[in-house]
C-alpha cells in the first residue's frame, strides 16, 4: 500500500512538471509575439528637399531662393514675364539669331510632362530670316533650334538645373550673358560622331568670355572634362556656386570641381585662348548676369545633313516628326540671405 502511494505522488508531481514546462514554454511564446508585435521607427524619408541645393540639403550655406529667376516648368506654356523666347516680337538678345546652319524659331519651345522642352527641328521649309549671317556670310538652312533667356539678372549663387541633352549633334547648353561678359557653365553635345571626338558625348565644357574691347568675345578660361556618361542618355542634376571668389561645379550633389578665382586668373589666355583679353583678369564674371539655355550647331562637331541623321538616336516611335529635345526638368537659383 505504502509504495502504490509513493508511486502515485510520482505520477502526480510529474504531470506537474509536465505543466509547468508547457506553461513556460507557452509564456516563452507569448514574450516573442509581444516582442514581435513592438511599433517599428517610421523609415527615414531620404527624398531631397527642392527649398535648398542638392548638395546642401541642410542649407548650411543659408541660401534663399530667387522666384524671380526659379522656374519649375510646370505650367501649359513658358512664363513670359520671366522668360525672353529669343525672337519673340522681333527681340534678339546679344543679336543673336542662332549659329548657322541652325537658326532659333519661337516655335521651338514647349512645356511638357512638367519640363521645359526646347527643340531643334529638321525645319528645310522655314522662313530663315535673315537667310546668311550678316557678319561670316554662313547659310542659315535646314534646322531651327530655340533659345530662352531669363528677363531679370543677378549677381552671385547657386544655380541647379536637372537636364537630359539632346540625342543629336546639336548643343544643349546653360550659360549667361551680362555687363560685356559670357559665362558658358555647359555646353553639352550629345552625340559625335566623329571617331576622334567620341568620348565627348560625356563631356561637360565650361567658359569664361570677355566682350569688352580688350576680349572681343575671346575665352579668358576653359575646362574639358570627361563624366563618365552620356549626357543625352538619363537626366542629371548640375549645380554651379558662383562667387567673388570663383566657382564650384556639382554633379547629382557631389563636388565634381572648383576653380578659384586664382586659378583662373592664372591660365594663360594669351597663349591658349587666341589672346584672350591680354594682361587683364580672366575672372570678368564679377557683375549682374542673365541665364540662358538653348540648342546650337557647333560644324566643327558635325551637323546634321537629314531628318534621318538628326533622329538617328531617337526612339522607334519618334523618328518620323523631325525633332529632337533638350529636356530641362527645372531651373532653381538661391542667394545668401
Amino acid at each position: 500500500m505504502i509504495e502504490l502511494r509513493k508511486i502515485g505522488a510520482w505520477v502526480i508531481y510529474a504531470c506537474f512538471t509536465l505543466v509547468m514546462i508547457g506553461c513556460s514554454g507557452s509564456n516563452a511564446s507569448s514574450d516573442d509575439e509581444v516582442e514581435q508585435e513592438t511599433e517599428q521607427p517610421d523609415p527615414v524619408d531620404n527624398t531631397p528637399t527642392a527649398d535648398y541645393p542638392l548638395s546642401d540639403q541642410t542649407n548650411i550655406g543659408k541660401w534663399v531662393l530667387n522666384t524671380d529667376l526659379s522656374d519649375e516648368f510646370e505650367g501649359t506654356a513658358l512664363d513670359e514675364t520671366k522668360w525672353l523666347i529669343q525672337g519673340r516680337n522681333g527681340e534678339y538678345k546679344s543679336n543673336f539669331r542662332g549659329r548657322p546652319p541652325s537658326q532659333f524659331s519661337t516655335d521651338n519651345v514647349r512645356l511638357e510632362d512638367g519640363k521645359l522642352k526646347l527643340e531643334t527641328r529638321w525645319d528645310p521649309d522655314y522662313n530663315f530670316s535673315p537667310t546668311t549671317h550678316p557678319n561670316t556670310g554662313e547659310t542659315y538652312e535646314n534646322i531651327t533650334t530655340a533659345a530662352v533667356i531669363t528677363k531679370k539678372e543677378f549677381l552671385y549663387g547657386y544655380m541647379e538645373v536637372k537636364c537630359k541633352a539632346a540625342d543629336a549633334e546639336v548643343t544643349s547648353s546653360f550659360w549667361a550673358t551680362g555687363n560685356n561678359t559670357e559665362f558658358d557653365f555647359f555646353e553639352m553635345f550629345g552625340d559625335h560622331r566623329q571617331s576622334n571626338k567620341a568620348w565627348r558625348d560625356r563631356e561637360l565644357w565650361w567658359s569664361i568670355h570677355d566682350w569688352t574691347s580688350a576680349g572681343q568675345g575671346r575665352t579668358t578660361y576653359t575646362e574639358h572634362h570627361d563624366l563618365g556618361y552620356r549626357v543625352a542618355d538619363d537626366f542629371h542634376v548640375y549645380g554651379f556656386e558662383w562667387d567673388a571668389n570663383g566657382l564650384k561645379i556639382f554633379i547629382d550633389g557631389e563636388l565634381f570641381r572648383y576653380a578659384s578665382k586664382a586659378t583662373i586668373n592664372a591660365y594663360d589666355d594669351v597663349a591658349n585662348s587666341n589672346g584672350g583679353n591680354g594682361a587683364n583678369e580672366n575672372f570678368v564674371v564679377t557683375k549682374p548676369i542673365a541665364l540662358w539655355f538653348d540648342q546650337e550647331t557647333f560644324p566643327w562637331h558635325g551637323v546634321p545633313d537629314s531628318k534621318a541623321d538628326l533622329e538617328l538616336n531617337s526612339p522607334a516611335d519618334k523618328k518620323d516628326d523631325g525633332i529632337v529635345d533638350f529636356e530641362i526638368e527645372y531651373l532653381r537659383v538661391w542667394q545668401k540671405s
